[in-house]
């Protein structure tokens, strides 16, 4: 592709029709295809795609006294990528345990670098710790920052994140996408089951599987997006590929005159479903759009909204969610770098920091959430099975592991090897 001339038409952005319409119809996709809202015939796809999987020894079902190896909300989310057609689902699953497998990705989230996670999570998109009207979280992101002085320093300093493949030594996917689906891995790990078990929503019982993004463009140039092309399209197909339909909405705000233009050649980056997915939004609808999917009180004010929030700044939790959250200490706000959910006592999950600082790994509870009936999340199950394995008891006999903090007591540290397993488990198998 030859590259941009520098000074294009000068166009008035206006709002895509695909966004208009969704306003107007109040179609927003979800819950259809998600667990609790499928037809017979995904049903029936769920059900071919499971035997499929479990033929190549990639899925393990739940049994008496096992659980599943992977909960139905992961499966869905490849089926629902491949249009419910199991045979495609399959082909894309392999590829994606393989290639979890070939990177360690879960070595990857449980002992990174807390500085390397924070410095990632700074030039990527950002949960706000808030949801939008169906409870799935909203992430903002701005682009800006991400001029050619900054990414080249990033993409030093990432070079020692490299995990190498088994078989050939080789990093098998480049170092500075790798840091990256350490962000992905805490969207699926922590943030949805998180919003998941806040059931302050219209389907309380379907489990969150998505997210939105505000995508702020805004003092962007051109030189500055053709630049960009190379990570923004290989970010885009990797994520794609490994973490199918995690993504609900991309809303482009911001856009300079000239982006009418470049549209074109900047959606030949993405592959044709997440390009469905990216609505552009004028100026003069910014607000509107937003707020018929989100409430004024969780948009930013930059966007016209009343939250708080600039890009930058941790997650602002919502009143839900600290509702059925008891903290380990005083300071009522999630750490930095990564975190997972763990089973704690009497149906509770425990928030769980991991990642490492200066070479000494961090396994600490946080946090220790309360959720309004059964825990909504497939990491809940996994974490049962491989703790009780590490402890030696048989499957399906033992109580979850109890390690959750009182009220207003330090936070606590985990140090066991039990739970050391579970983790590198966990992540190997989990999707």
């Amino acid at each position: 592709m030859d590259k941009p001339s520098e000074k294009p038409p000068v166009t008035r952005v206006k709002t895509t029709d695909s966004a208009r319409e969704i306003i107007a119809t109040g179609e927003f996709g979800y819950p259809i295809g998600h667990l609790g809202h499928l037809t017979a015939a995904q049903a029936e796809a769920l059900v071919e795609f499971k035997k499929l999987c479990q033929e190549k020894n990639l899925f393990r079902p739940a049994s008496d006294i096992n659980q599943s190896s992977h909960d139905d909300v992961t499966m869905l989310r490849f089926l629902r990528a491949r249009r419910f057609v199991p045979q495609d689902a399959l082909q894309q699953f392999t590829d994606t345990e393989a290639w979890r497998e070939s990177n360690r990705i879960g070595d990857l989230y449980n002992n990174i670098d807390i500085k390397d996670y924070e410095e990632t999570r700074r030039l990527y998109p950002q949960w706000t710790g808030r949801r939008d009207k169906r409870g799935i979280p909203v992430y903002v992101f701005e682009v800006a920052p991400l001029n050619s002085k900054t990414m080249s320093a990033y993409a030093k300093s990432s070079v020692k994140t490299t995990v190498h493949n088994h078989s050939s030594g080789k990093a098998a996917t480049p170092p500075r996408m790798l840091r990256l689906f350490a962000l992905y891995e805490n969207l699926v790990q922590f943030i949805m089951p998180l919003c998941s078990n806040l059931r302050d929503r219209e389907h309380p019982s379907t489990p969150i599987s998505q997210s939105n993004n505000i995508v702020d463009i805004s003092g962007v140039g051109l030189k500055q997006f053709w630049n960009l092309r190379t990570h923004m399209q290989d970010a885009s197909t990797l994520a794609t590929a490994h973490y199918p339909e995690t993504l609900d909405r991309i809303f482009v705000i911001g856009a300079p005159s000239f982006f009418p233009t470049v549209w074109g050649w900047i959606k030949r980056w993405f592959d044709p479903i997440t390009t469905s997915k990216i609505f552009i939004v004028g100026p003069h609808d910014a607000f509107k759009t937003l707020s018929a999917f989100i409430e004024p009180g969780n948009i930013p004010k930059k966007y016209g909204g009343t939250l708080n929030y600039e890009f930058g700044m941790p997650p602002i939790l919502d009143p839900a969610e600290e509702a059925h959250i008891t903290w380990a200490a005083a300071n009522h706000k999630w750490p930095e770098g990564p975190m997972c959910w763990i089973p704690g006592k009497d149906g509770t999950l425990e928030a769980l920091a991991v990642g490492s600082i200066d070479g000494k790994e961090r396994r600490e509870v946080v946090a220790t959430m309360h959720p309004d009936g059964k825990p909504e999340f497939a990491g809940t199950q996994v974490a049962n099975q491989i703790v009780n394995k590490a402890l030696g008891v048989e499957e399906g006999n033992a109580p979850p592991v109890q390690s959750g903090p009182e009220s207003g007591a330090e936070s606590q540290s985990i140090t066991n090897g039990q739970v050391e397993d579970f983790l590198k488990a966990k992540y190997s198998s989990a999707t």
